[in-house]
């Protein structure tokens, strides 16, 4: 098992649980939305690619397919999984909006003793800052529900990213796959296991700041969720554990405005975070959904007027600051996982991303 030193000037160290290997057990939890009692289709098709993309064999839990489990009930499948030996990752089913009430039941014994990868996006920004804070690196991104079961297969890059996780621990470098949807198809629809949701192509992304190499450490997430986490004081008092890291920020399919992104950027910015951090990473954003259908155009129009004020906010705290808009994680697919607590490389001068998933 590594530990990871100080990089980059970051004082905070973090263990890099090791890799699981093919036949090895890995927990699939719902530590939010039980996704899989909702469409059991869609999730059974997500537990039989990922056995045959990893080899690995997905365990369920009590509240796994439970709607409507509680907070403690949620809480003792993950401190199970965290604590038995014979499991070594955990991965979440999906998103939701109340795992911060989660939280305060997770017992930090098992994760420190036996630590193991964890996968997971939107409102699991709540378990990996969790873990971040006991000192173990995670994995943003990973939805089984999401990018595992619909459509007719699981996107490559996805794919790529989900194995250098769990198995390989590769180094790989972060491409734009050329095609995104907000969302797929409604999970009742037959269809759903079949088809992929409505996708158009991509825009190229958007490098701003000077042009220089940062190699750093990650932290951040879902940037309503961030609010909620600091608001609950689930963050170190001094912003300077993340001195020289690469912040993550991305929004969710409640479609904020680019307002509300930049007044939760700037709120970050007056906390200190954005100033101590040595490059910004902020996700191609969602910006339809069932219930909101914009024109090409406005779609477009959207993501632009996110990704100025993303720039905006960010330089006014941080000038030197190395930023890229545009990135295919958190709320889009196809969808690349990033290393949680792990480091990436900014390539700011030859505008290339890399990953490390040791």
């Amino acid at each position: 098992m590594a530990v990871l030193g100080s990089l980059a000037g970051m004082q905070k160290t973090l263990v890099q649980p090791p890799k699981a290997v093919p036949g090895d057990r890995v927990a699939v939890l719902s530590p939010s939305f039980a996704a899989p009692g909702f469409a059991p289709e869609v999730h059974e098709q997500a537990m039989r690619r990922l056995a045959e993309i990893t080899g690995l064999r997905p365990v369920e839990y009590p509240t796994t397919r439970r709607l409507g489990a509680s907070a403690a009930d949620r809480a003792a499948d993950l401190n199970a999984a965290f604590a038995d030996p014979d499991i070594r990752a955990v991965l979440a089913t999906i998103g939701g909006d109340d795992q911060i009430t989660v939280v305060p039941h997770l017992d930090p014994a098992g994760v420190r003793r036996d630590p193991k990868p964890f996968l997971g996006t939107s409102d699991n920004t709540n378990v990996v800052n969790w873990l971040w804070t006991q000192g173990v690196a995670a994995f943003y991104g990973g939805s089984t529900q999401v990018h595992l079961g619909p459509g007719p297969a699981v996107d490559a890059v996805h794919a790529r990213s989900l194995r250098a996780a769990l198995l390989t621990g590769e180094r790989l470098e972060v491409t734009e796959p050329g095609e995104s949807e907000d969302f797929g198809r409604d999970w009742h629809d037959p269809a759903a296991l079949t088809e992929y949701g409505d996708r158009e192509p991509t825009e190229p992304w958007t490098w701003a700041g000077p042009r220089r190499r940062v190699t750093g450490r990650t932290w951040g997430g879902c940037v309503e969720v961030l609010q909620w986490i600091l608001t609950a004081g689930r963050f170190p008092a001094d912003p300077a554990v993340l001195h020289g890291g690469v912040l993550l920020l991305e929004t969710s399919e409640e479609l904020i405005p680019a307002r509300e992104f930049g007044r939760i950027l700037r709120s970050l910015g007056e906390r200190g975070v954005l100033g101590v951090v040595d490059a910004v990473l902020v996700a191609r954003p969602p910006t339809s959904g069932f219930d909101v259908r914009p024109t090409p155009a406005e779609r477009s129009s959207r993501r632009a007027e996110q990704r100025d004020v993303a720039i905006d906010t960010v330089q006014r705290y941080n000038p030197n600051a190395v930023i890229v808009v545009g990135v295919p994680f958190g709320h889009t697919r196809p969808q690349w996982i990033l290393p949680h607590g792990g480091t990436v490389l900014v390539d700011g001068d030859q505008q290339r991303l890399w990953a490390d998933y040791s």
